[in-house]
């Protein structure tokens, strides 16, 4: 039964299930809503699949760095523009599939928006169907944009109605009277690890907060 553990710190079966419920519900509304709108060629897709691995992401870890609605939104539609272009400019499915994908984790990155669907999206641009192509940068907007805003959408409501944090924001803790650690010390510990993490700094910063908090209450 140990292979069926979470992987995830935290991770309950209540809050696995209403991850569930959230993604099915945001993909068959998002479907819906952007079919209704009416603002896609009609051989184009209303959704993209790369959306279904951001739901997995916004309703499964949706306090990860890499779900945040500026991620979801802006992630996706520039790694479709890195996509359309690297189609355009790049003689060659291989490589410029490669360097959409390269492009595309670059551009997310210096944008402060990485999302690893972006990258899919990036590819479908390049390995997609004629009317992709065709679409060009159009592609992009609708139906990537539209998809990606939807789905933001929902997951706000969603969450707020299970009482969860989305857009994720840190929760106050009552620091202890002597922290044992101070944020330079957390800084420099990222430093020697030389990894990076699916967590956001603030967040790090408040676990070892309420980490101390127990400790200190253990000791007393």
């Amino acid at each position: 039964m140990l292979l069926f553990k979470p992987i995830l710190a935290g991770a309950t079966l209540p809050d696995r299930l209403i991850a569930c419920i959230g993604a099915a519900v945001a993909i068959a509304l998002t479907i819906i809503a952007c079919a209704h709108l009416g603002l896609t060629a009609a051989d184009l897709p209303v959704i993209v699949a790369p959306l279904g691995a951001s739901a997995v992401l916004v309703f499964a870890v949706p306090a990860s760095p890499l779900a945040q609605p500026w991620p979801v939104i802006g992630g996706n539609v520039v790694s479709t523009l890195v996509g359309v272009a690297a189609f355009r400019l790049i003689p060659g499915m291989p490589v410029a599939a490669g360097v959409a994908v390269g492009g595309a984790i670059l551009v997310m990155s210096l944008l402060r928006c990485l999302h690893p669907p972006g990258g899919a999206a990036a590819l479908t641009a390049v390995i997609g169907s004629q009317s992709i192509h065709a679409a060009g940068f159009g592609f992009a907007f609708a139906p990537v944009a539209i998809n990606s805003m939807a789905l933001v959408l929902v997951a706000v409501v969603f969450h707020r109605l299970t009482a969860h944090s989305y857009p994720h924001r840190r929760a106050a803790v009552a620091t202890p009277a002597q922290p044992r650690f101070q944020p330079a010390d957390i800084d420099a510990a990222l430093t020697d690890m030389h990894e990076s993490f699916d967590i956001g700094r603030e967040d790090l910063d408040a676990l070892l907060e309420h980490a101390e908090r127990h400790a200190a209450a253990r000791a007393g």
